[in-house]
């Protein structure tokens, strides 16, 4: 009788340990699931009064949702901005495609590219206006990921990994201190 106790603990505990581990990697089986949890963070950001909780882009969140590289790319620029108090690459909210906005009419199309790769349009209404975001998507250790944030402005598209890349003055990652 022990053991058939035992037996159904150790059944329960398991089924238990998977459940939680499915939910905790929920969303991330498909490419927009990411991106569908970066716009659920980003709505309560904006609907923060007060101090508002950090932004899809930054801890905690980043690392689940951005791809190594791009998450590794944000780091720095995050670093850069406090160790220089200049703005960084960044100038504005990506997942808004401006520096305010709201989110209205929310949708979301996905097309495939290639094995492992996709691409995400996020489609809403900000003031008014109708805004895509387009999201590059990589399936990186078992779950899909962010790989790249196209925004366009006036007619022209902008990569967040390029505007990553680009060069910094200082910063410790290049040996060179910020003099701030």
């Amino acid at each position: 009788m022990q053991i058939l106790r035992n037996l159904t603990l150790a059944l329960a505990l398991t089924a238990f340990t998977a459940f939680v581990v499915a939910s905790a990697r929920a969303g991330d089986d498909v490419p927009r699931g990411p991106v569908e949890e970066a716009y659920a963070i980003t709505i309560k950001v904006l609907a923060a009064k007060g101090k508002a909780p950090p932004p899809a882009w930054r801890p905690p969140h980043r690392d689940k949702l951005m791809s190594r590289s791009l998450a590794a790319l944000l780091a720095r620029d995050d670093l850069y901005q406090e160790e220089s108090g200049d703005m960084g690459q960044i100038g504005a909210d990506p997942f808004l495609n401006g520096q305010d906005g709201e989110i209205k009419k929310l949708s979301f199309d996905t097309i495939p590219v290639a094995a492992g790769k996709a691409t995400v349009m996020a489609n809403f209404r900000s003031f008014g206006k109708p805004v895509v975001v387009e999201f590059k998507m990589v399936n990186e250790h078992g779950g899909w990921r962010i790989d790249d944030i196209v925004n366009s402005f006036e007619g022209k598209s902008y990569s967040i990994r390029e505007a990553l890349s680009q060069p910094y003055d200082c910063g410790s990652f290049l040996g060179k201190p910020c003099k701030r």
